[in-house]
């Protein structure tokens, strides 16, 4: 077990600041303006973010998936409709995100109600993922118990064959999600733990700014 020195690992955060005066007046253009100061440093998985659900019996689950498209509208995912996290939304449709940006000691958290992007969309965005991407999406029935990872593989490879050349239909639980905003949270590490917090919550049709202690 790996505890040793646990409590003694600390870091001093002082790579920048968040003022409520200088920040913009919508957070979508908030959150732009980060996302591409992070895309800067090339990471891999760079459009990471953790998707924290809950649903049956109030239990929560959190996993990584990635961001492919946003705009005022919201941020779209996208995964298979089966799958725990798709469940969880069947039965509580909202949902939070959260982006750590570690290079920049950044976290924002996204919280927002769920809804289904269109057929049509998701059709779009699954023929325009890697072949191989495509067919793992179709012979695999997510977060459904498995035999073996040989079955997992027995069932890419047959599918490879049967679609040789053809296009390969996207299934019918699988396709985007897209999280509607109505509160941002924008972190910045900074040094003490004095760390500022800036949070927009929508009032009535507005973006409402306000500073929390750290």
């Amino acid at each position: 077990m790996v505890n040793r020195d646990l409590k003694d690992m600390r870091f001093d955060y002082e790579s920048g600041e968040l003022d409520e005066k200088n920040v913009s007046p919508e957070p979508f253009t908030q959150f732009d303006t980060w996302f591409k100061e992070f895309l800067k440093q090339d990471r891999p998985d760079a459009n990471a973010m953790v998707l924290s659900t809950c649903g049956e019996n109030n239990r929560p689950g959190a996993r990584i998936v990635l961001l492919k498209e946003f705009d005022n509208s919201g941020f779209v995912f996208f995964t298979n409709y089966s799958s725990r996290k798709g469940r969880d939304l069947l039965i509580n449709p909202y949902a939070s995100l959260l982006f750590y940006w570690s290079d920049h000691h950044r976290q924002v958290r996204i919280d927002g109600k769920i809804e289904k992007i269109s057929a049509q969309e998701s059709e779009e965005y699954f023929h325009s993922r890697p072949r191989d991407s495509q067919i793992a999406a179709f012979v695999s029935h997510q977060s459904a118990p498995l035999e073996s990872r040989d079955e997992l593989l027995k069932k890419f490879n047959i599918a490879s064959a049967q679609y040789n050349e053809k296009e390969i239909p996207m299934p019918e639980n699988w396709g985007g999600y897209r999280l509607v905003p109505d509160e941002f949270e924008f972190w910045q590490g900074r040094e003490n733990r004095l760390h500022d917090r800036i949070t927009y919550k929508l009032e009535n049709g507005n973006w409402v700014i306000t500073r929390l202690n750290p």
